[in-house]
């Protein structure tokens, strides 16, 4: 079998990111209490979060979210559209890995495309810690479609 190559050159990460925020449902909770102790860090980066998890962090920081469908409603799916649009610059994703989800083939599409368009990933509290907490949070940075 063949590797398809192929480098795409895609505009760089801006200093201000398009942040989306997922959480599955036991993880909810967790992803409003780490949104409010980063409240000032997230300020000058645009909020995108699933459905749910984007009323209740618009709840917890008062603030406005820009918010797509419930996730196993096709939210997921338009996080990973909007990804490939160049919408989105960084996903923290609170997933359970202890609960069998009846989307998993939608959150391993999103996983998939983030990774593809070279989107920092975090997937719990810690990941999302060092990447907000990151010298990297404000500044632009390069990246490409296929980047080996």
């Amino acid at each position: 079998m063949s590797k398809i190559a192929f480098d795409h050159a895609l505009p760089p990460l801006p200093e201000n990111k398009r942040i989306a925020l997922v959480a599955h449902d036991g993880k909810k909770s967790e992803m409003c209490a780490w949104a409010k102790k980063h409240a000032d860090a997230l300020k000058p980066h645009s909020l995108v979060a699933t459905g749910t998890t984007g009323s209740l962090l618009e709840q917890e920081l008062g603030r406005p979210i820009t918010k797509c469908a419930s996730g196993p409603l096709g939210g997921d799916q338009q996080i990973g559209a909007l990804i490939v649009d160049e919408k989105i610059d960084m996903l923290i994703f609170f997933w359970d890995p202890l609960t069998a989800q009846p989307h998993d083939p939608d959150v391993k599409a999103l996983l998939r495309i983030a990774a593809l368009y070279e989107i920092p990933i975090a997937c719990n509290r810690a990941s999302a810690d060092f990447f907000i907490t990151s010298g990297l949070i404000g500044k632009s940075y390069p990246r490409r479609v296929g980047a080996a």
